[in-house]
């Protein structure tokens, strides 16, 4: 693979891509982390998914050694870990390709179908977690702050979604630091979601992928 588009991309915007061995090295340094299934994972300038197809792939081997034996925990973990890997990027055809590239070794994993409720389900979650956005500024591609949806599975085949905003996120983080003179505010009610979600099933989760797409891409 390439390591750029074109020179110009570099010039404008910085763009390199960084080559896979380079991600497995890095990736090897938080091994434990990028083999826990829930575990969450964010990619500031994600690309067309370097980072985050390699940390899916180790993800779905978690699933597959803990619940391999049964399809259905296989299935909804699955997704669990797809859910819990987010990133922002600033181009748009590097968005597409990162959303096409994630869906792809998702589905090949489960050996899904175009028509699959899981298939749907799994587009919608990356519409969700992969943002057309500056994640220096915050801000998505409308100028919006960015938010990012937090994934949970209650068992049962049901899943609880929270949507934060980004920055308070990072505001969060800074605060809860230790040794930090706001560390008791860690939980202070300004760090509460913006929303929350009803529990969804899978199919809930896929009836929702036609509206959110058009929506992302009118956008």
């Amino acid at each position: 693979m390439s390591l750029v588009k074109s020179k110009q991309r570099v010039a404008d915007h910085g763009e390199v891509f960084t080559p896979a061995w380079m991600v497995e090295a890095m990736l090897d340094l938080v091994k434990d982390e990028t083999e826990r299934i829930d575990s969450r994972f964010l990619e500031p300038a994600c690309g067309s998914g370097n980072f985050m197809i390699q940390i899916l792939r180790r993800k779905l081997a978690a699933v597959e050694l803990k619940y391999g034996k049964s399809d259905f925990e296989r299935r909804h973990y699955a997704l669990l870990g797809l859910m819990c890997i987010y990133g922002i990027e600033l181009l748009a055809d590097n968005i597409a390709e990162c959303r096409a590239n994630m869906l792809e070794v998702f589905s090949e994993y489960l050996n899904l179908e175009e028509t699959d409720d899981l298939y749907f389900a799994a587009s919608h979650v990356l519409l969700q977690n992969i943002e057309h956005g500056d994640a220096l500024t915050m801000r998505d591609q409308g100028g919006e702050p960015i938010t990012f949806s937090e994934w949970g599975y209650l068992g049962k085949g049901k899943y609880q979604r929270r949507d934060f905003r980004f920055d308070v996120l990072t505001g969060s983080s800074a605060f809860s630091a230790e040794g930090s003179l706001f560390a008791d505010l860690g939980k202070h009610e300004i760090f509460v979601p913006v929303k929350t979600h009803l529990p969804m099933t899978l199919r809930e989760l896929a009836a929702l992928q036609a509206p959110a797409m058009s929506a992302k891409s009118s956008a």
